[in-house]
């Protein structure tokens, strides 16, 4: 055990060197604070689209979707026309495809833009709430919320990646003196009670913390956009009450748990928990209809005002 033991603390002093002459070294190579933002936010910007293209692609080809013909469904393909150019966008593609709930997706990768209509939806929903729905999926085509979402999602992993690598000597120290400590003393599994093993868990509580604080961002981002997209399809339609019908027939069809964020219009399971809701990419379905109702409310306050 104590063979083990030093050999373990060896292991990880040399991570840690190694790792502190890789911070250093870049630390003298450094150029200055500002051009070194815009190298690193470059970079991630560009991981994060090429992540996103292919991601997009991938994930098309899994869904087992076919082509929605303008013959098959002539009316749908006229609504998606005039919704497009009310909105000033190229008519996306449709297609159609089974889900394990009624839902509607909307996707952007290389080309084309396309909307995913699951087959329930035509028999599950009206035509104004059909149409409110798909407003909403060309909403979010029209304001590139996956894309934007996938690349602040990329930066924001770049900039805990460099703490990460910032930390990692100070991690690999004090995990090798923990472990090879503990294996010394003939108890490895109490390494996490030796005083560096204690910092080194108080050091995963903070990197925990940071590494949360950034995801309630993004989730908190992704909700607003959702407003944003039910608001846009509401004034475009100028039946937020039909969005509100459709949502509620969606809530009550199935609830799927599938965080494709701006991509479903309906998301994750709501459960009355604080730390689901700020994990959640979709805000609560009594809260988007609500705000719906209150902009159903004013206009007709300004229609009668009028």
């Amino acid at each position: 055990m104590v063979l083990v033991g030093v050999t373990v603390l060896v292991f990880y002093l040399t991570l840690s060197a190694l790792s502190a002459f890789a911070v250093v070294t870049l630390w003298r190579l450094r150029p200055d604070p500002v051009t070194g933002a815009l190298v690193g936010v470059g970079i991630a910007v560009v991981l994060g689209y090429l992540s996103f293209r292919f991601g997009t692609v991938q994930l098309l080809s899994q869904l087992d979707a076919r082509d929605l013909a303008p013959m098959e469904a002539p009316s749908v393909h006229r609504l998606r026309d005039r919704l497009s150019e009310q909105m000033g966008i190229t008519p996306p593609s449709l297609k159609l495809a089974h889900f394990a709930a009624p839902n509607a997706m909307a996707l952007d990768p290389v080309g084309r833009d396309v909307v995913v209509l699951d087959a329930a939806l035509f028999r599950l929903l009206d035509s104004d709430e059909f149409e409110a729905l798909l407003a909403h999926e060309l909403a979010h085509l029209e304001r590139k919320d996956s894309l934007v979402q996938s690349l602040v999602a990329s930066i924001i992993q770049t900039a805990v990646g460099v703490g990460f690598f910032v930390v990692s000597p100070v991690t690999f120290l004090t995990t090798g003196i923990a472990l090879g400590t503990a294996w010394i003393r003939g108890t490895p599994r109490e390494w996490d009670k030796t005083i560096p093993g204690r910092f080194r868990r108080l050091l995963d509580t903070f990197v925990g913390a940071f590494g949360f604080g950034l995801t309630v961002l993004v989730r908190s981002q992704s909700r607003k956009r959702e407003f944003a997209a039910d608001a846009r399809a509401a004034a475009v339609t100028g039946k937020p009450l039909a969005l509100a019908s459709a949502l509620r027939k969606l809530e009550r069809a199935s609830r799927p748990k599938w965080g494709m964020s701006p991509l479903w219009v309906y998301g994750e399971v709501e459960v009355d928990d604080p730390v689901s809701d700020l994990l959640s990419t979709h805000p609560a379905t009594d809260e988007r209809v609500e705000r719906l109702q209150t902009m159903a409310d004013e206009s007709m306050t300004h229609i009668e005002v009028e």
